[in-house]
Parts: structure tokens; C-alpha cells; sequence
């Protein structure tokens, strides 16, 4: 940095170089790729994040609901399914993210979830995903974030199905061949 008075001030900035090529083939990403019509439940203890949410993901197609607190979720859960719960960590009061997921899984094992925390990834999270959650979404999350993210797990979801069907009808092939 240089000033003279009179002048101004120049700032040089000096960066580092590569010699890697740029990916001109890289996946744009297109709001197509993230729309939906599954209904999806927003966990969350702020009213404001989740009515954010809600309007978000409604914009994209989803049918998005959403309640205050775990408990909240595992009564909806009880009475009507969803497609996707994306789950706050850090709830007062009440149980956390981590507890939830616990319990809904007991009742609902093929449950599939995302984590939208304000914290950071942590010990609670990991254990989440090691449950079967899914993917972590930093808040505040952009329209984009959050729409990737839901899709990638229930795209994620679908596979999982398509490729446990598969087995099995490959294993009645098999079985029938004996």
C-alpha cells in the first residue's frame, strides 16, 4: 500500500497463481434442479426460521409444514407422514435435534432428515448423520442451500429404495433359478 497525499492511496494485491486449468464443464446449477412437490416438516424452535423456511421451500413446490419443538414433531409424526424433516439441533425447550431423530426413527426407521443448525458441525450432528440423517445446512441458508439440500436426500432416498428393490427382485431371480 502506497498514499501520497493529493493522490490517493493504491493498493497492490498480489495473489497466488496456479497453473490448474479452470472446470469449464461445471454443473450449473438451475432452480429446476431443486424443485419438488414432497411434503416436507421444518423443525425448529424460532418462529421466524421456520416461517423462512416454510415460504422457501413452498416456493420451490414442496408442501412444508412446520412445528415448534420436537415434541411437536414426533405427534405430527404420529398422526401423518413426511416425505423430509429438516431439523433444528439446538432447541429450547425441550428436546434437542439429535434427541429427536432418536425418537422418530424408533417409530418411523426409514425417516429421512437434514440438520439446519446456526452452529457449527458437531459432535451431535455426526451423530445424527451416523443415524441416517442427512446433510448439514448452515443457517442462515440461502433458497438454494436449502432446495440442494432437500433434494439431494430425497433423491438420496429414492436410490436407497430403487437399489434395495433391485436386490431383491435379483435375489428372486436367483432364488428361482436354484
Amino acid at each position: 500500500m502506497s498514499s501520497t497525499e493529493g493522490l490517493g492511496t493504491q493498493f497492490d494485491l498480489y495473489l497466488p497463481a496456479t497453473r490448474e486449468e479452470t472446470d469449464k464443464k461445471s454443473k450449473q446449477v438451475v432452480l429446476e434442479d431443486y424443485l419438488g412437490n414432497e411434503k416436507i416438516l421444518v423443525v425448529d424452535d424460532v418462529q421466524e426460521q421456520r416461517e423462512i423456511a416454510v415460504r422457501m421451500l413452498r416456493k420451490l413446490g414442496y408442501r412444508a409444514e412446520s412445528v415448534p419443538s420436537g415434541e411437536a414433531a414426533i405427534e405430527f409424526l404420529k398422526a401423518q407422514p413426511a416425505d423430509l424433516i429438516i431439523l433444528d439441533m439446538v432447541m429450547h425447550p425441550g428436546i434437542d435435534g439429535l434427541e429427536t431423530y432418536r425418537r422418530i426413527i424408533s417409530h418411523h426407521p426409514e425417516q429421512k432428515a437434514i440438520i439446519a443448525s446456526g452452529y457449527s458441525e458437531s459432535e451431535r450432528v455426526k451423530a445424527l448423520q451416523k443415524m441416517g440423517g442427512g446433510g448439514y445446512v448452515r443457517k442462515p441458508f440461502t433458497m438454494e442451500q436449502i432446495g440442494c439440500a432437500v433434494r439431494r436426500e430425497l433423491d438420496r432416498k429414492k436410490l436407497t429404495h430403487q437399489n434395495s428393490s433391485g436386490i431383491q427382485h435379483l435375489s428372486k431371480v436367483t432364488n428361482s433359478l436354484s
